[in-house]
């Protein structure tokens, strides 16, 4: 990792170190839109530079990284970027900055029902429907509670979308818990779609059992039980992401790690900025609460940032010195 020297102070000054616009990358997704925007006004705001969001999904994002083009990568996932990442790494191009979120990464890819399957729910008068239901081997006797409406002799498991990598994992996991005898295999057709069947049954307080990720809104708004797995093994890991594997196994999801990355040049320049970037971390229930309060008040990143800032001076203060502190509330 990049290392501050020294002799470097971590007090800004009130001009900027660079004498250029910062771009940060801003994929597409609303975690990352949510990050670009903060760390961009935290620039502004509170080291007196020029940033700017630069749209564009990961491979270009990371290849503009490497080149230069970019300076600033608030989310750089390491378990689908990793040859890109080493090459530039190799290059002396690029650095990583810790993690975006939870230290040693983000344990959020699993299936999972709400909790009123499981503990019911007395505030809605709801019952316990599958009070001994912990793990994805209890799933099969309670397959007429998740009943599939067009294969009723099957309980439904809702998976990600037809050409998703998750998908081809979730497929095989089917098949490597020995479900697929029990279980349909149901892939709706767009993200918006699974979005939607959680959504729905979740306020119906009907039973569902499907596969999310994190840090998302709908893990930060649905109080929801994860079913267990066999701990991660990569070598059985390995067979589920081959399509049609039929492998006899399974195991859980390995960690998403998520790191901030930069511009190994534009690091070299800005010491009092990456003194900034090493310590900007949230917690992944942090981030799936601001994208459940986003998506709950259709409210884009831009304004969640302003709003996060006006709203929660006790996080992000830890990431800064005190007088940068004192600007960014000023201008707040």
């Amino acid at each position: 990792m990049f290392a501050l020297a020294a002799g470097y102070s971590t007090q800004a000054s009130a001009a900027c170190e660079v004498d250029k616009t910062i771009h940060i990358t801003g994929m597409s997704w609303s975690s990352n839109l949510f990050m670009a925007e903060l760390a961009k006004d935290i620039l502004e705001k509170g080291y007196d530079c020029k940033a700017e969001r630069i749209p564009g999904e990961t491979i270009a994002m990371l290849t503009a990284l490497i080149r230069g083009d970019a300076d600033l990568m608030p989310e750089m996932w390491m378990n689908t970027m990793q040859d890109l990442w080493e090459k530039g790494k190799k290059q002396d191009k690029v650095e990583a900055f810790g993690d975006t979120y939870d230290q040693g990464g983000v344990d959020a890819e699993a299936w999972y029902v709400p909790r009123y399957v499981v503990e019911g729910d007395d505030k809605r008068g709801i019952k316990a429907m599958a009070p001994d239901l912990k793990s994805v081997n209890d799933l099969p006797k309670y397959k007429a509670l998740f009943k599939d409406p067009e294969e009723p002799e099957k309980g439904r498991f809702y998976n990600c979308p037809t050409g998703w990598n998750c998908e081809v994992v979730n497929s095989n996991k089917l098949v490597g818990y020995g479900l697929d005898s029990t279980f349909s295999n149901f892939r709706p057709g767009t993200g918006a779609a699974l979005k939607a069947a959680i959504a729905t049954n979740y306020k119906r307080g009907k039973p569902i059992v499907f596969y999310y990720w994190g840090p998302t809104d709908v893990l930060g708004k649905y109080d929801l039980v994860r079913l267990q797995e066999p701990a991660y093994d990569k070598a059985v890991f390995d067979q589920l992401i081959k399509p049609d594997s039929k492998p006899d196994k399974a195991t859980a999801y390995p960690k998403s790690i998520i790191l901030k990355a930069a511009n190994k040049e534009f690091a070299q320049q800005a010491p009092q900025i990456m003194a900034f970037w090493q310590k900007f971390n949230l917690s992944n229930d942090e981030i799936n609460k601001v994208l459940a309060m986003m998506d709950d008040n259709n409210i884009e990143a831009e304004d969640a940032a302003s709003q996060f800032l006006k709203e929660h001076p006790e996080l992000w203060s830890q990431w800064v010195p005190a007088e940068v502190a004192t600007r960014i509330k000023a201008a707040l």
